[in-house]
């Protein structure tokens, strides 16, 4: 038996073994609301939904990248053993870091997708702890033959397309891209948008080299008015997914917290991660581990936030810049190890995370004109703040970020360490306390530079993780 069980594991079919055994090949989607202050936070049931089959891995279901803020978990209840786990981040997570959340409590709605079980299983939350381990916060157990499961049917969004397609979404990374603020008669121009956008991804490295791992789909999801609320300019939109600038009271972060209206539209193609392209010239974005990818399609860096954003939403990697504004408050605490794979307190200087990367001769922490670049930096906030605060145009914006592209690119370039592995202090928001792993990389600037090594790396793991 043990060595049946070896040769099943290496060819991948002790896992499709254990899927045939535990599930049914279709998908149950956990919906639920996530409430709170910056002190407690609650959950409670909102429904158990039948989707269609199940677009995921049937042979990777036990998540073991240890990503993400939250953990989820299904147990089975006869043998009491999980038997399908992922990490993930919400936006709870992220409101829970605001100043708003010490001040008043928050609702908001989230979903968790997992294969639908032949038998009673309990459904799990974990959350992160500074020490790393994970402590339950939520269980409920559920009976897939309960009359409390919606089996209603799907009610189509739009026209579902393909970009390009490589196989079985159950052996591919399924991107689904869906449309806000686009009217019935901007179809060709979302059509034009997402092909552009997708193209880039994927003359952008690790995605190059990886593009037979992954499936792209598009559904067209029209909105009666053309463009998204933009509250900062009194801009107000009634798109059909509910995008909006100004997320957190961020200018430039788009979210929605319209989560189960998404779910509902998404549920008609196989999905394993999320794009919304935004019909709007402002600059704007947002990216959320295991939720989903936003950005705005018509400004001129959309193409790099749109690989920048997917960044954070399908590999857990973090902002890497530090001097831009935000409204989290102790997002990343420099007292704690970040789980995100290419962040460091560098607690441990001889044993940081990505060692095996850093070459000999490179000092850990690595020196770089942090005072020059922040000397600019300072001064190039306080330009951008004051451009916000008087309404300035989109094209007077984007010259303000070719100015800075064109300073800082050789100010980085001429640095001794410059493209190589090492710990770069000021990272995660923080200017102190937290590591890059490398000068510059696409969650650092937005300078005409790759994906570092340790981010190359991480993207590479989660792509394995559902397509192997």
């Amino acid at each position: 038996m043990t060595i049946l069980f070896i040769f099943l594991s290496l060819f991948g079919l002790g896992g499709q073994n254990m899927f045939d055994e535990y599930f049914t090949g279709q998908t149950f989607r956990f919906d639920y609301y996530h409430s709170g202050t910056a002190k407690e936070e609650h959950i409670s049931l909102d429904e158990i939904r039948l989707e269609g089959s199940w677009p995921g891995s049937k042979v990777n279901l036990i998540d073991e990248s240890n990503l993400g803020k939250y953990m989820f978990e299904v147990v089975d209840l006869k043998s009491n053993k999980v038997i399908y786990s992922r990490g993930f981040a919400s936006i709870y997570g992220e409101w829970e870091t605001t100043g708003e959340a010490s001040k008043m409590w928050r609702t908001l709605h989230e979903s968790q997708r997992f294969p639908e079980p032949k038998d009673k299983v309990q459904l799990v939350l974990k959350k992160r702890q500074d020490d790393g381990s994970f402590i339950q916060i939520y269980s409920t157990t559920i009976d897939p033959s309960s009359r409390f499961i919606n089996r209603s049917p799907l009610v189509s969004a739009g026209e579902v397309w393909t970009v390009f397609e490589n196989g079985s979404p159950t052996t591919k990374v399924d991107i689904l891209i869906l449309s806000d603020g686009y009217t019935a008669k901007e179809k060709d121009k979302f059509h034009k948008d997402v092909t552009r956008l997708v193209g880039v991804m994927f003359e952008t490295e690790p995605f190059k080299s990886q593009k037979k791992n992954f499936n792209v789909r598009a559904i067209d999801v029209f909105s009666a008015q053309s463009g998204i609320s933009n509250p900062r300019k009194s801009v107000w939109r009634k798109s059909a997914l509910g995008l909006s600038f100004n997320s957190f009271d961020s200018d430039r972060y788009v979210l929605t917290y319209e989560n189960k209206n998404l779910r509902e539209m998404a549920a008609n193609a196989p999905y394993d991660a999320i794009i919304m392209v935004a019909n709007d010239r402002k600059y704007g974005g947002g990216g959320i581990f295991n939720l989903w990818a936003t950005v705005t399609s018509d400004t001129e860096p959309s193409a790099y936030v749109f690989v920048h954003e997917f960044g954070h939403s399908f590999a857990g990697l973090g902002d890497e810049y530090y001097t831009s504004p935000v409204s989290y408050e102790n997002y990343a605490m420099p007292s704690v190890e970040p789980w995100e794979p290419n962040v460091t307190g560098l607690f441990d200087p001889a044993n940081i995370k990505w060692k095996h990367l850093v070459e000999a001769g490179t000092p850990v922490p690595t020196p770089w004109n942090k005072e020059e670049y922040d000397k600019y930096e300072v001064e190039r906030q306080k330009k951008r703040a004051k451009m916000v605060e008087e309404k300035a145009t989109e094209e007077q914006m984007e010259v303000l970020f070719k100015e800075v592209k064109q300073v800082t690119t050789p100010m980085l370039n001429k640095n001794k360490f410059f493209g190589k592995v090492g710990a770069f202090e000021g990272a995660a928001y923080e200017s102190k306390g937290l590591y890059r792993p490398e000068l510059d990389c696409i969650m650092f600037t937005r300078n005409d530079v790759p994906f570092c090594k340790v981010c190359t790396e991480s993207i590479v793991k989660v792509i394995k993780m559902y397509s192997e």
